[in-house]
């Protein structure tokens, strides 16, 4: 029988905090990146994201992100665009709700994104000028 010669496995690392989340530079955009928000979660590391230049785009989860950082409908993410495919983009980071604000305070984000919002809120905003009328009225029966 072989001796134990660790404390535990992938789930005990599992919990413990590297800190790196405490207080982080800000990240601000370079040429050929764009902010963007998460619209709705695809699978396999990909979602859609909706571009803050107008355009909504196939986002690819990078591989250092996968597994480590939990990206969600409503987040804010820096995204590189690709040279070769303009629909697509790779998210490079994910900021928190306070790093957020605070790119809408520097003017980096535009006045009408909405932060903490999540697929859901973003949905039933479209449709909240739509009446569901079928034409029934109840009144008359």
């Amino acid at each position: 029988m072989p001796k134990p010669k660790g404390k535990g496995g992938k789930n005990r690392r599992r919990g413990k905090g590297d800190g790196e989340e405490a207080m982080r530079e800000l990240e601000f955009k370079e040429e050929g990146q764009e902010y963007a928000q998460v619209v709705k979660m695809l699978g396999n590391g990909r979602c859609e994201c909706f571009c803050f230049d107008g355009i909504t785009r196939l986002g690819h989860i990078r591989g250092k992100m996968r597994k480590k950082v939990w990206v969600t409908a409503g987040d804010i993410v820096l995204v590189g665009k690709r040279d070769f495919q303009d629909e697509k983009v790779d998210i490079l980071h994910k900021y928190t709700a306070d790093e957020a604000r605070n790119l809408k305070q520097y003017g980096e984000l535009p006045e009408h994104a909405r932060i903490n919002e999540t697929a859901v809120d973003l949905a039933m905003t479209g449709d909240a000028d739509n009446d569901d009328d079928i034409g029934i009225d109840f009144d008359d029966i």
